[in-house]
């Protein structure tokens, strides 16, 4: 595929929509002396084709648009809430930048510094995201423009599993308790986590709490910021005794997520390690930390097993939903280039460089990869899909909650510490 040509094409396209009258200067764009207009736009993607797909969107968008320049920050993913929340409080915010909903959008929004998009955003537009458009909604209003579905399961190298005797997807935690004695006895570790960075760690805990809680108390959570419901204490006991079987690589809580062949993605990538519960990014990230540097040619992947006794609904699913939103005193511009990234061409490019699942239902048929066709198929599917726990409840409980999850990996925490900690942060919050 001839992406460039695509992108610019469909710049060309969609030019006539695009406003290009006054606007607010602020951050590190604006409107500049000579009426031209720059708008600075921070991302995650450091490296590879992802870094790649936005360069050429950028492009192409300025090709469309004659007098607007988009200035580009790539910034690394376990940087990007503190450097962002910094830049924000400041009042020198990029004009676009990343968001992933939930509380954290929330937070951003009652401190005045997201733009509404509500009527800015085409019907055609509204049509083809769906319900993903709901990440960012706050108070019945749009903030954001999602990019990618992300549902979070465990990404897996079928070729080990099927040589230590693994042929089906564990479809309950004793399951995968069993599938981990199979592999360890060939001398592979079982599954990688990259607990160096948290929120690695911390997502098997939010997976543990959507089967132990019931929606409404996921939900409820999310206003009162209280924690004291009994399945928040199940679902700490429940890790626990996970964590009491020794699933994970040698030395998890000094590995790193994404970066290096000795990440947590690299093992997988590198057939050390079997199995890797991540977000629908993963694909992407593998690739890029093979050998070749190539797909990983036997990736599976399976939802999180179901854990009994639990109130969860059984098929519910932990994910997120990646976008980007534009800072309040943005130039008008900036609603353009969100709209822009979300026609059917950029969003088939999108999941081609990313190797993901795109926001748009459009350029589904882009998602090739079988590993990602069984994640699309289970989100669909699925009764309801819960953004990650450190998104949905705001910036404050989500560190308070990693910290403690990470606690509990090293050996210092109790199940008893992960929801006395979350609740002090809410009750802060």
């Amino acid at each position: 595929m001839n992406t460039r040509k695509i992108l610019a094409a469909s710049a060309i396209a969609v030019a006539g929509t695009l406003a290009l009258g006054g606007c607010a200067a602020g951050g590190g764009g604006g409107q500049n002396a000579d009426g031209s207009v720059t708008l600075t736009f921070w991302h995650n993607s450091t490296t590879g084709d992802g870094k790649k797909y936005w360069e050429d969107t950028a492009a192409a968008f300025e090709e469309a648009n004659p007098g607007v320049t988009i200035e580009i920050q790539a910034v690394q993913n376990e940087e990007m809430d503190g450097k962002l929340q910094t830049a924000l409080n400041s009042g020198d915010a990029p004009d676009v930048f990343m968001a992933r909903g939930g509380g954290k959008l929330a937070d951003i929004v009652e401190a005045g510094q997201a733009m509404d998009l509500t009527d800015k955003i085409s019907d055609d537009v509204k049509s083809a995201l769906g319900g993903s458009l709901g990440a960012f909604e706050v108070d019945g209003k749009n903030y954001g423009m999602p990019v990618a579905v992300l549902p979070s399961g465990i990404f897996t190298s079928q070729d080990l599993l099927t040589a230590a005797g693994v042929t089906e997807a564990p479809a309950t935690i004793d399951d995968l308790v069993a599938a981990d004695e199979k592999i360890r006895a060939t001398g592979v570790a079982p599954i990688a986590v990259g607990a160096k960075d948290a929120w690695p760690a911390a997502h098997w805990y939010y997976n543990f709490a959507l089967r132990a809680c019931a929606k409404d108390v996921l939900d409820a959570a999310a206003e009162s910021r209280n924690f004291d419901d009994p399945c928040w204490l199940e679902a700490g006991e429940n890790l626990q005794a996970f964590l009491e079987t020794e699933p994970f690589n040698e030395g998890f809580l000094t590995t790193a997520a994404q970066q290096g062949a000795g990440s947590s993605a690299g093992l997988l990538a590198n057939k050390q390690a079997a199995m890797e519960l991540m977000g629908a990014w993963n694909p992407g990230v593998i690739a890029s930390l093979t050998p070749d540097q190539q797909p990983l040619p036997d990736l599976g992947w399976f939802p999180f097993p179901e854990v009994p006794g639990g109130d969860g609904e059984p098929g519910a699913i932990m994910g997120g939903v990646d976008g980007y939103s534009c800072w309040v005193n943005a130039p008008e511009q900036c609603v353009d280039f969100l709209n822009f990234m979300v026609t059917k061409e950029n969003q088939e490019y999108y999941a081609e460089a990313f190797q993901t699942i795109p926001a748009s239902s459009e350029a589904t048929a882009a998602v090739t990869t079988p590993a990602l066709q069984s994640a699309l198929a289970a989100y669909t599917d699925a009764p309801y899909v819960s953004v990650w726990l450190d998104t949905l409840y705001g910036q404050n409980v989500g560190n308070a909650l990693n910290v403690a999850v990470v606690d509990m990996f090293a050996g210092k925490g109790t199940p008893q510490g992960i929801v006395d900690a979350v609740n002090a942060a809410g009750a802060r919050s």
